[in-house]
C-alpha cells in the first residue's frame, strides 16, 4: 500500500480556484491509478477524477468536466487537482486515493486513502 497526504484545501469564493495536492510515500507511486473523491455533509463519497499510470489518460465526473483537471508528477510522488470556476456545491472534504484499475469510479477499487482536505466554496 501507499500512504497519502492531501493539502491545499481552504475557503474560496464562488468562481475562484484552488489546487489540491496529494503526496504519496513509497517507491511504487507510478504503478498506481490515482483518483480524487469528495464527500459533502450528509452525502456519500463520490468520484471526482482519476489519472492513469502514464499521466496522459484521465477521466472525470460529469459534474466537474471543464472545471477540474487532474495531473501527476511521478518524480515528486504527487497528484494534483486543479479546480476552477468553483461552485458552492463543490464544498466537500476531498480525498486522494490510489488504485490499480484504470477506468473505475468505484470506491472499492481504490485501496489506499488519504485523510482528506476540506474545500469550502462561499456564494
Amino acid at each position: 500500500q501507499v500512504q497519502l497526504v492531501e493539502s491545499g484545501g481552504g475557503l474560496v469564493q464562488a468562481g475562484g480556484s484552488l489546487r489540491l495536492s496529494c503526496a504519496a510515500s513509497g517507491r511504487t507511486f507510478s504503478s498506481y491509478v490515482m483518483g480524487w473523491f469528495r464527500q459533502a455533509p450528509g452525502k456519500e463519497r463520490e468520484f471526482v477524477a482519476a489519472i492513469g499510470w502514464s499521466g496522459i489518460n484521465t477521466y472525470n465526473a460529469n459534474s466537474v468536466l471543464g472545471r477540474f483537471t487532474i495531473s501527476r508528477d511521478d518524480a515528486k510522488n504527487t497528484v494534483y487537482l486543479q479546480m476552477s470556476s468553483l461552485k458552492p456545491e463543490d464544498t466537500a472534504v476531498y480525498y486522494c486515493a490510489a488504485g490499480l484499475r484504470y477506468g473505475s469510479r468505484r470506491l472499492g477499487d481504490f485501496g489506499s486513502w488519504g485523510q482528506g482536505t476540506q474545500v469550502t466554496v462561499s456564494s
